[in-house]
């Protein structure tokens, strides 16, 4: 039940910050208002989009809540979406940097946790800069769009093989790391930046995109 709402209160930040930066972004540049869309509108906009990634009950939970900040826009969904991840890696990080030596039970452990919280905290990296990515990127169409675009797929990308090689880095080391609840925390950010990752390509009008 905390875990819950641990996670719901992170989806929510990430609502906050959708909504500062359509605030504070430049009217031409601006989707439709989010405020314009009716409530039921927009949870059944985020819903269906949804259905779209590979974890969809996780893209549910932690995005519709968003659904007020996000109208119809695709664009805004997926940059909710990178935010969720985000702050997900940025939790995982700090976790493993609590749980230290506690979790690790030999120098092989230890190396495992190190390395596990260092692509953590790249993750974390590269996923804020693909969401502040998707406030520079303009209209659809045009070579700015397409450039913002491939960065923040490229980096979003980045961000899922850094979870890929957490986990195997934890599988090396099994037996010599408590790793079952660092684990836990890593594919949570692998789902969600997988997510993420999903709905970025629906902004792509291309026919060949980036698998998952």
């Amino acid at each position: 039940m905390r875990r819950r709402h641990h996670h719901h209160h992170l989806a929510l930040l990430a609502c906050l910050l959708v909504l500062a930066s359509a605030a504070a972004s430049p009217a031409k540049a601006k989707p439709p208002s989010a405020s314009a869309v009716a409530p039921a509108i927009a949870v059944d906009f985020v819903r269906r989009s949804c259905r779209s990634t590979r974890y969809p009950r996780v893209c549910e939970s932690t995005l519709v809540p968003c659904a007020p900040a996000v109208g119809r826009s695709p664009r805004r969904l997926a940059r909710a979406a990178l935010v969720v991840g985000a702050d997900r890696a940025r939790n995982c990080s700090a976790y493993i940097r609590a749980a230290g030596d506690e979790a690790a039970q030999s120098k092989a452990g230890k190396g495992a946790m190190e390395d596990c919280a260092e692509l953590a905290r790249d993750a974390e990296e590269r996923l804020r800069r693909s969401a502040a990515e998707m406030e520079r990127m303009g209209r659809a169409g045009t070579p700015r769009f397409a450039w913002s675009l491939a960065n923040v797929q490229t980096w979003a990308s980045a961000a899922l093989t850094d979870t890929d090689t957490c986990l195997d880095s934890l599988a090396q080391a099994r037996g010599k790391v408590d790793g079952g609840a660092v684990k836990r925390r890593v594919v949570a950010v692998a789902e969600a930046t997988s997510n993420a990752l999903a709905l970025v390509n629906r902004l792509d009008p291309a026919p060949h995109r980036l698998l998952l």
